[in-house]
């Protein structure tokens, strides 16, 4: 199947928010709650190697959870390793067989289109938590808002347990990534 949409923008705004984190910010609070800067970078680590792994089908039946929190240890070449891993994810799902039958990433199973838009939307929200804890804009590409914006539309109200919480009410007529934010159970206008 040829891919759906190229993760490449997503993956390079990340980069480019993670390449400006100083020590100085890694104790730093982020949308997520409980979860520091640096508990996030963590975390990011694992997702891109999780979907990376989800688009070459290799951790199918061998996905695990990921831990998040205080207890997720950044390794100490992080600032390398980020933008080496979102290169890598963004390669495996350029194969267009990323794109067939089932895979696997953190446990769960789904249809690799599903699992493609659950890695872009993983990759932008940590963008957008990463920035706000940061101070740092971020530019999302706008076929990315509309794929995401499909994606969460239906998400419930209680949000998705082990993903997002509770849906934030924002308006309709409120930009595309504020809506998305408020899907994900975040408050858009967050602040340090």
């Amino acid at each position: 199947m040829h891919p759906n949409f190229d993760l490449e923008p997503a993956a390079a705004a990340l980069e480019a928010v993670v390449g400006t984190i100083t020590d100085d910010q890694l104790s730093a609070p982020t949308p997520c709650t409980d979860t520091s800067v640096r508990d996030l970078l963590a975390h990011v680590i694992g997702l891109t190697e999780a979907f990376r792994q989800a688009a070459t089908k290799e951790a199918v039946g061998r996905s695990v959870a990921p831990a998040v929190g205080p207890d997720s240890a950044l390794p100490p070449d992080w600032r390398s390793r980020i933008p080496a891993q979102l290169k890598a994810l963004v390669e495996a799902w350029r194969d267009p067989a990323a794109w067939d039958g089932d895979t696997e990433a953190g446990g769960v199973s789904a249809p690799a289109l599903v699992m493609a838009a659950i890695a872009l939307d993983e990759i932008v929200i940590h963008s957008w938590d990463l920035a706000r804890a940061t101070d740092q804009q971020l530019t999302v590409d706008p076929a990315h808002l509309i794929v995401l914006l499909e994606f969460l539309r239906d998400t419930p109200p209680e949000g998705t347990p082990g993903m997002f919480g509770p849906v934030v009410q924002v308006p309709d007529t409120a930009p595309p990534l504020d809506r998305i934010v408020g899907l994900t159970g975040r408050v858009p206008s967050w602040a340090r």
